[in-house]
């Protein structure tokens, strides 16, 4: 068996992280902009940087250390793996837990969103789930599936037993034939609904 070695391209770390820091740093903006809105003083537009503008800063600060931790650390290790994002998620849920300025807080958040994006990375990164081959026709798939797990009817009786909606040929023969032996009836053959 072949195994192919991957090359690892190193990225550019810095231009990552300021890319990343520009978008958490407008998500924060806006995150403000609703939390100066909601509070109950009227403080004017302006309230979005003085009175809830560390949210902007906290934001920025988790994208810029999550993007350039989780760069860097794949640029030195050569690896692009599920540890990348999580020694990423530790630097950005520390930044989260400084605004606490407690050491637990710092380790709490720091560990909490490390295994949050570690696992969530390791399991295939994805919220809408497994990802199917495009090249295979949905319907073709389904279709083998069906026939891939059908059983013959004959095995499904033996194991079963007939009833419950689980009929093996000549059925009606069979019923009839019993209920004649048992109790002395005869029960006419039911004819199909056509």
């Amino acid at each position: 068996m072949d195994t192919e070695e991957i090359t690892y391209q190193p990225q550019d770390a810095l231009a990552s992280t300021i890319k990343a820091t520009m978008i958490t740093t407008a998500a924060g903006a806006f995150v403000s902009t609703i939390q100066n809105t909601l509070t109950k003083q009227n403080v004017g537009a302006m309230g979005v940087f003085s009175r809830t503008g560390g949210t902007i800063a906290v934001f920025a600060a988790m994208g810029g250390a999550y993007e350039f931790t989780k760069t860097a650390s794949a640029n030195l290790r050569r690896k692009q793996d599920a540890w990348n994002p999580a020694i990423g998620g530790f630097f950005a849920g520390s930044m989260l837990g400084l605004k606490f300025r407690t050491a637990p807080a710092v380790l709490g958040y720091g560990a909490f969103t490390a295994v949050i994006l570690g696992v969530f990375t390791y399991t295939g990164g994805r919220l809408s789930g497994y990802v199917r081959d495009p090249e295979v026709d949905e319907v073709s798939r389904k279709e083998y599936l069906r026939k891939n797990r059908r059983r013959p009817i004959d095995e499904v009786v033996n194991q079963l037993g007939e009833g419950r909606g689980i009929y093996g040929p000549g059925y009606e023969e069979r019923r009839a034939e019993r209920i004649k032996e048992r109790y002395g009836i005869d029960v006419p053959p039911r004819v199909p609904a056509a």
